[in-house]
């Protein structure tokens, strides 16, 4: 059983109240949807069915109506012969064929009315049909433009992602060059040491052969 009981129930739903009390509006509008689709299918089913007895109850009363007709005829002539008797039975035909022919006719108004509802009512679900994958339309259109925001969020996730790790890069380069500049003063700070003591050393050598020359001069 659908979510609807009767014709009248999806015609005097209201749809929007529906979905704004479902737990899952897209779920919910596919299957109103579906239950309005298969009601159509079922009223137009019921709408070929009386046509077609509709066109077999105008073809019988248009019998009738010649056959009343042809018993009238008949009985005209039976006037014109003095046979009285076979006009009377002739007029009483003619009589039972435009008795029926009436009460076929009544059958055909009310026919033509039930017609005329049965389009009434198919026309009010097309316009409920039509509201409800409206609705269909804009979740459709809501969950794509849910997806595309997810992804460019996505995107400036990665990117963020991306912008820390080139920062990070370029603090490590910029600690790399301090530690460079460290290495390379303690590599000049080094030779300048050695530097100093060998300089200290040719001083003492100085010394030593200034003090020989001067103790050579003195001997001399």
């Amino acid at each position: 059983m659908g979510m609807f009981s009767r014709f009248t129930d999806i015609i005097n739903a209201n749809i929007n109240s529906m979905l704004d009390k479902a737990e899952n509006p897209e779920k919910m509008i596919k299957l109103i949807i579906q239950e309005m689709e298969e009601t159509l299918v079922e009223i137009r089913a019921t709408a070929a069915k009386h046509i077609a007895e509709k066109k077999s109850l105008t073809r019988h009363i248009q019998t009738l109506e010649k056959s009343a007709a042809n018993w009238q005829e008949k009985a005209s002539v039976a006037v014109a012969k003095g046979r009285d008797d076979l006009a009377k039975s002739a007029l009483i035909e003619k009589n039972k064929r435009q008795s029926e022919v009436e009460a076929k006719q009544e059958e055909l108004v009310q026919l033509e009315e039930f017609l005329a509802a049965v389009q009434d009512d198919a026309q009010r679900l097309q316009d409920k049909l039509a509201e409800a994958k409206r609705r269909q339309d804009a979740y459709l259109l809501r969950q794509q433009s849910a997806q595309v925001r997810l992804k460019a969020r996505e995107k400036a996730a990665v990117y963020n992602i991306d912008e820390a790790i080139s920062k990070f890069e370029r603090y490590q380069q910029k600690v790399d060059e301090v530690e460079a500049q460290v290495e390379a003063f303690d590599m000049t700070a080094n030779q300048d040491l050695s530097s100093q003591i060998s300089a200290l050393e040719t001083d003492e050598q100085v010394e030593q052969e200034l003090a020989a020359l001067k103790k050579q001069v003195a001997n001399g």
